[in-house]
């Protein structure tokens, strides 16, 4: 039997006309990559098999609708974005500031090189590593746990003050090695815990 290629551009004739060989490739090429890259949106493993899993479904279900020139590696990245969007409002009541970054995220991931955007993500986590010790305590306690600045400096023994020197602290040193779109992938990474950027 012949073998398929192993390149979306190749694949997605096949694929359009309904070969379940082409399909299987196509998951065997992107499903690792995908499930890392929706891991990283949601932070949950299991949540991210299942974002994969969802979009790939759906992919096989409108094969015949494909665009014959389709970019089939970016429609999936965005196809996961959009799937993991869409849980996110379903679980939690966005706040119009939340609404507001989701809208934002939508144009930039509209333009942006999804393998960009990944990479860009894996530096952030990099740097948030890296940062001194009481400050990544404190960024992580906002970002990630959702804590006020005051709930941090209660659980911390530390004044509101000292939190607010942390938090810029913090976002001056990930800002000058991601740049301006710091806040979009904080987004992605965190959802909308401590929303504020200073």
């Amino acid at each position: 039997m012949e073998k398929l290629p192993q390149h979306d551009t190749a694949l997605l004739p096949s694929l359009r006309k309904g070969d379940r060989r082409a399909y299987a490739t196509l998951v065997e090429l992107y499903y690792v990559e995908l499930c890392r890259y929706a891991a990283n949106l949601s932070r949950d493993a299991y949540k991210a098999e299942d974002i994969v899993q969802n979009v790939l479904i759906r992919l096989w279900e409108k094969r015949e609708r494909l665009h014959p020139e389709l970019d089939l590696k970016r429609y999936l990245y965005r196809a996961v974005y959009n799937e993991f969007v869409d849980q996110y409002r379903k679980e939690m009541a966005t706040t119009a500031l939340e609404k507001k970054y989701i809208e934002e995220l939508d144009a930039y991931l509209e333009k942006e090189d999804p393998e960009r955007i990944e990479r860009l993500m894996e530096i952030v986590h990099r740097e948030i590593d890296r940062l001194p010790a009481k400050c990544r305590e404190t960024f992580l306690l906002s970002r990630k746990e959702g804590l006020t600045y005051g709930e941090i400096a209660e659980h911390m023994g530390v004044s509101v003050k000292t939190v607010e020197t942390q938090m810029t602290k913090a976002f001056a040193l990930l800002r000058e090695k991601v740049g301006e779109k710091l806040q979009s992938l904080l987004f992605l990474l965190f959802g909308g815990q401590g929303s504020v950027v200073l």
